[in-house]
């Protein structure tokens, strides 16, 4: 192709009548134009002028502040109209009055997402991505809505790219400022500033540890209550059940080895049966992922329970159009925490937590961060009845005074990389 510049207005005519060329007039696709004054055209025609059918190929190119089009008289994109009509335009001179009418040709704009107007080397083409392959299907055939979104998906990628332009070399500003190790220093707090949202109320200066994490804190005295049906079954359970029940593994580990041991006076009895039939609950609970019944632990559950259950220990999210109870990770971590802490009213404040983990279906490093949260004073030991000989046992202890926190292992061992 050899280029002729050359300036025209939309809806103007602009030509040389007396050599044959017509007058052109553009159209745009995407919209129309609100001042056509402001852009400049070029025009190209086809340097084979002996060409029958060449000689009269043209392509026409603008370009504005955002984006550049280009329109052409032979491909297939061509107004259908052109083939079927002609057009003309006509230039009224106000002096005399006459009106000069010009043959005419209308270029249909379109927009240009790519710099490059001159088709891509085959080469070139097999190097490209599916997708890019796709997209420039979607350039060359696709509707208006196909582009449209394959403009809004480029525009959205370019804005990605500066975001994560922008929020890499803060990055890099917040580290050089305040240095790596302060860094993860920082991170561990928040960890555990995390953790300690999810514990029940803590009473540091309590008298004894009872009131450490009062037990009005994990039931209130109407749950309490409530208790009493569901927890008659483990009230009169026999050794045969507590077998049976153990080979059935119908129960946690915890508390089918306390139910070895339930007092034999009726008020303590009663009590510890309770306990242990809402801790077994919890940790049941504990293994739902997104809450689909209105009562997930079964018709047996108390009411005032099932809602307890859903309102403390689950969140709320948002998918597929629907707002739905799920069991996120700082909601099992929630969880953990007050079992422990019912587990130690349960065991005169000490207990195995070593067979909690495994209940609840926990690494023990996660165990151990909540347990040092919750201010325990973690021991080992060995040989506890609910393990097997060979595995090491962690008991938990709540004492007074209680010990001042420290961060986790997992977080003294970043420390000790960096």
């Amino acid at each position: 192709m050899a280029d002729t510049a050359g300036a025209v207005a939309v809806w103007r005519y602009r030509g040389d009548p007396e050599a044959g060329q017509p007058a052109t007039m553009v159209q745009f696709s995407n919209g129309r134009l609100q001042r056509s004054d402001s852009m400049q055209f070029t025009i190209y025609r086809h340097k084979d002028t002996a060409h029958p059918r060449r000689k009269h190929q043209r392509i026409l190119v603008s370009e504005t502040d955002r984006l550049s089009y280009v329109g052409n008289n032979f491909s297939s994109g061509v107004t259908k109209g052109n083939s079927l009509c002609r057009y003309f335009v006509g230039v009224l001179d106000k002096d005399s009055g006459q009106l000069d009418v010009y043959n005419a040709e209308i270029f249909n704009m379109q927009p240009l997402l790519s710099d490059n107007l001159i088709p891509d080397d085959t080469k070139d083409y097999q190097t490209k991505s599916y997708r890019e392959k796709m997209d420039l299907c979607i350039e060359a055939f696709g509707t208006s809505k196909q582009k449209r979104a394959l403009s809004s998906r480029r525009m959205n990628a370019v804005g990605n790219d500066i975001l994560s332009t922008a929020v890499t070399k803060a990055a890099a500003n917040i580290i050089d400022a305040k240095g790596v190790t302060a860094l993860i220093q920082d991170v561990a707090q928040d960890d555990e500033q995390n953790i300690s949202i999810f514990l029940p109320p803590c009473n540091e200066d309590a008298d004894k540890p009872a009131d450490v994490y009062k037990f009005e804190d994990i039931l209130s005295p109407a749950e309490y209550e409530a208790l009493q049906v569901p927890a008659a079954v483990f009230v009169n359970i026999t050794p045969e059940e507590i077998a049976k029940k153990t080979e059935d593994k119908s129960h946690c580990s915890f508390v089918l080895e306390e139910l070895k041991f339930l007092p034999a006076d009726e008020k303590s009895r009663d009590h510890k049966a309770r306990c242990l039939w809402f801790l077994d609950t919890l940790i049941k609970f504990s293994y739902l992922k997104v809450i689909k019944k209105k009562h997930p632990m079964g018709p047996e559950c108390p009411h005032i329970i099932s809602r307890k259950l859903m309102k403390n220990f689950t969140s709320l999210t948002y998918n597929n159009g629907s707002i739905q109870n799920v069991i996120s990770a700082s909601m099992k971590a929630k969880i953990t925490a007050y079992v422990i802490a019912l587990a130690l009213h349960i065991n005169n404040f000490q207990t195995d937590l070593t067979v909690l983990q495994n209940d609840l279906k926990l690494q023990e490093s996660r165990m151990m961060d909540i347990a040092r949260a919750m201010r325990l004073k973690v021991s080992k030991a060995k040989g506890l009845p609910g393990l097997e000989n060979d595995q090491n046992h962690k008991l938990g202890t709540l004492s007074l005074p209680l010990p001042v926190q420290k961060a986790s292992g997992s977080q003294r061992k970043r420390k000790k990389m960096n």
